[in-house]
């Protein structure tokens, strides 16, 4: 019966850390599907936004940091989302719109997503759940919240909304 048990706690926590970043699909912000084992050997800074958030200026040094860095090492992928004060009420087309016009974002956007709550999309429930990640339990506080992602896949760790996405945290790990 020990053994038994034993053998269920290590499966169960093989499975759980088998799936990694590169497992996962999702709608991009022009509706195509995206395959994120394309991100295989890259390091990924995944963020929650919102256009209307007090954070929303972050999207400047998110893509200051996806020009300086960004290529084959390094991408950044956004996720709007309208789960604080519905701080991002719009389309796709509307967000993608505000992001270009007013920041000029060229990393990966996807389409609208929740981030928390019995809608939560399978990527954030595996970026804010030790049993599915196998790193870390997280909450997502509020919008731009950053996950960091390995090379393989794995998450790393996260940074607070109210960090700015260049500090030191986030520019020393992408150059490491």
């Amino acid at each position: 019966m020990f053994i038994a048990l034993i053998s269920v706690a290590i499966f169960g926590k093989m499975q759980a850390q088998q799936m990694n970043f590169h497992d996962f699909k999702a709608e991009t912000i022009d509706g195509k599907m995206l395959d994120f084992s394309t991100f295989k050997g890259k390091k990924v800074l995944v963020v929650n936004t919102a256009s209307k958030c007090g954070f929303t200026p972050q999207y400047k040094d998110l893509e200051l940091l996806y020009q300086e860095y960004g290529g084959e090492n390094f991408t950044i992928v956004g996720f709007p989302a309208n789960n604080f004060l519905r701080q991002e009420p719009g389309t796709n087309e509307e967000i993608k719109s505000f992001c270009e016009i007013n920041y000029g974002v060229t990393f990966q956007m996807m389409a609208k997503i929740s981030v928390k709550g019995d809608s939560i999309s399978p990527v954030y429930k595996w970026l804010t759940k030790k049993a599915e990640n196998g790193v870390m339990d997280s909450k997502v506080s509020w919008n731009f919240q950053k996950y960091m992602i390995d090379e393989n896949g794995n998450l790393v760790d996260y940074v607070k909304p109210q960090k700015s996405p260049t500090t030191d945290k986030i520019v020393n790990w992408i150059k490491g």
